[in-house]
């Protein structure tokens, strides 16, 4: 910093005032400070900041699975608003793995970073609760863990579901199926309450055998769709709870020797970047992903600047994507 400000024609003092953001200097001093910080390729001490600051300038970000393309869309929004406000993003990848999520919530403790976004996608035992609760610098996104009383961003997944089934209904379907993710788990309940809301507004009933719960993966889409599909009477329509499911769905289907969406139609949930280039293009419900990541740094960094106090739940509207996976039934589909 002595050789920029040597360059520069101005004091040491002037130089780290003005990276920070402390002084008002006439442009022509700036720019001679900047040509001096290029010319000489200086870089601040960033750990020797952090540490005068107090703070590691760092958040973490906790998600089950980087490679699941949802997860990952979110977690570049959360690097992308993180990074406009000057904070570095540790990203955690757990593999859905309790343990991997308690390691990470622990290594916060050793001021590696600042506060934490977590988003998990099974049911909490309460352990992450247990380490989680009492903590001023934590958000919740996605899922929810019962008994945490931190800042929580959900989608509104009964409206979700709801608008889902009321599209299958409209274009003459009464036979659905519902596949989602694991039994408990929030968005899982949320979503089969507005798909139950739409069939009893309608009239229909739902035989149990029409609602399969498992995973968020396409594995477990194709072997519940394999099970539905294979049933002397088989539904004429089927939504998937997460687009992963319903590409699952779409594998049973091909090597069944059927097609979409003559011999089934087929929603899903998440709108990922694949859903409309698979074929054909899948009719889904759009998940503001990007808003929702950036939004849960925005209520972390009011956390630790103690700015405002963030809601204690935050719900984003979702909207219904139609494409080309959806039909007015041909014929009454069967075995």
């Amino acid at each position: 910093m002595s050789e920029v400000a040597a360059e520069a024609g101005v004091s040491p003092t002037a130089v780290s005032r003005y990276l920070n953001n402390r002084i008002e200097l006439p442009q022509a001093t700036r720019d001679r400070i900047d040509a001096a910080i290029a010319k000489l390729d200086y870089r601040p001490n960033v750990l020797a900041r952090r540490l005068s600051k107090g703070k590691a300038e760092a958040i973490s970000l906790v998600t089950p699975d980087i490679a699941n393309p949802f997860f990952a869309e979110l977690a570049a929004a959360v690097e992308l608003e993180a990074h406009e406000h000057g904070y570095a993003v540790y990203i955690s990848s757990t593999s859905s793995g309790a343990g991997n999520e308690a390691d990470a919530i622990r290594r916060m403790s050793d001021g590696h970073v600042d506060g934490l976004i977590i988003m998990t996608n099974r049911v909490d035992d309460g352990t992450l609760a247990g380490l989680l609760e009492g903590r001023d610098n934590v958000v919740v996104l996605d899922e929810d863990i019962a008994g945490v009383s931190v800042p929580r961003i959900f989608v509104e997944n009964v409206e979700g579901a709801y608008q889902a089934t009321r599209h299958l209904l409209a274009a003459g379907h009464k036979d659905i199926a519902l596949i989602g993710g694991p039994n408990r788990l929030m968005s899982v309940t949320e979503r089969l309450a507005g798909f139950a809301r739409a069939m009893e507004e309608a009239g229909i009933a739902v035989p149990p055998g029409r609602v399969m719960l498992g995973d968020y993966t396409s594995q477990f889409g194709e072997t519940a769709a394999n099970v539905l599909l294979d049933a002397a009477d088989r539904p004429s329509a089927i939504l998937a709870c997460s687009d992963y499911i319903a590409i699952g769905v779409m594998k049973a289907v091909r090597a069944l020797g059927l097609t979409i969406p003559r011999d089934l139609s087929l929603v899903g949930f998440d709108d990922m970047a694949f859903a409309e280039l698979v074929d054909p293009p899948l009719t889904t419900v759009h998940q503001p992903v990007e808003d929702m990541g950036r939004l849960a740094v925005r209520h972390l960094l009011a956390l630790l600047d103690s700015t405002q106090i963030p809601p204690a739940e935050t719900r984003l509207p979702v909207r219904l994507i139609p494409r080309h996976s959806v039909a007015v039934p041909f014929i009454k589909a069967t075995k």
